[in-house]
């Protein structure tokens, strides 16, 4: 299968899957909020991520493929979830005040500030609650893998993950950085839970060898902090209408990024050599060339976009 056919397939499995998970029973105005941030587009690139490892881990296996893609669906949705919660906390007065997202008026201005909190508040409790099946689902995740995507996402989301990195962005605006401590951020902050999304897929699958998961693990944080450097270029180089969110605002605000601190042409060519790190992970991953085809892709798609 090519790539763009691939990743049009896994797009209408998260939108669809997330279409069913996203606040059925809620308040109106909380789910129609909650509704708002998580179905208003977006890359799905976390959920794509979750999918695409647990492919690569489980190519060639036979039975249990369906239960294991079953708990990718759940995992790629909890990701996206918690991408969108963080989204909205984000974009609030109290943290970077955003007025656009994806090309339309953020939550806080959409449907308030109250229902924008409850909104961020109740898709992190959701996403935890996909990953733990209520009792009669039809949906059965053996309580080993549960533990583990409970657990990953978690750190990733907390205070030594994206939490983390947001406080200490945070902390620097207007603040000087060195390279180091720059890079320590946009792995917390952006880098864990795009790292997370990678090791969630493989663990849908049981007995993965220590060295796969290694290098997925290599593939991921290289392919993290590639995101957020091509981020840093876009926010500098892109105008508003093609980002789908307000451009120059790091500028603006006068935060510290790789285009601030290494210029335009320095943070590109950092980025290539993360996108060549990620493909050397998948090389000594012990995996195939097939398996990992959708892996390489979505590294490509990371380095090469335009929004």
């Amino acid at each position: 299968m090519l790539f763009a056919d691939w990743l049009r397939l896994q797009l209408r499995v998260i939108e669809s899957a997330l279409d069913a998970f996203v606040a059925p029973g809620a308040p109106a105005e909380l789910a129609a909020a909650m509704r708002y941030a998580v179905l208003g587009g977006g890359k799905r690139l976390r959920g794509m991520l979750v999918l695409a490892a647990q492919q690569a881990v489980a190519w060639g296996e036979a039975s249990p493929a369906a239960a294991w893609r079953a708990a990718a669906i759940r995992g790629a949705c909890a990701v996206e979830l918690i991408h969108a919660y963080s989204l909205v906390h984000d974009d609030m007065p109290c943290m970077d005040n955003d007025v656009l997202r994806r090309g339309k008026p953020t939550v806080h201005v959409q449907f308030g500030e109250a229902t924008a909190l409850l909104a961020g508040d109740a898709m992190q409790a959701l996403a935890f609650e996909l990953l733990v099946p209520a009792a009669g689902s039809d949906v059965t995740i053996v309580p080993e893998v549960q533990a583990a995507l409970c657990g990953l996402l978690a750190r990733a989301s907390g205070p030594t993950g994206m939490a983390g990195g947001q406080a200490i962005d945070l902390a620097h605006v207007g603040r000087t950085m060195d390279r180091a401590a720059l890079q320590r951020m946009h792995e917390l902050k952006t880098g864990a839970l795009l790292h997370a999304s990678v090791l969630m897929g493989a663990h849908c699958v049981p007995a993965v060898a220590a060295r796969t998961l290694d290098a997925l693990s290599a593939y991921g944080r290289a392919l993290g902090l590639a995101f957020q450097v091509v981020d840093d270029i876009l926010d500098a180089t892109t105008d508003s209408a093609t980002l789908g969110k307000t451009a120059g605002k790091d500028e603006a605000d006068n935060k510290p990024t790789y285009v601030s601190l290494v210029g335009v042409a320095s943070a590109r060519a950092y980025a290539e050599q993360l996108h060549a790190q990620a493909i050397a992970a998948l090389q000594r991953s012990g995996l195939s060339h097939a398996a990992c085809a959708p892996l390489r892709g979505l590294a490509d798609m990371v380095v090469q976009r335009s929004h």
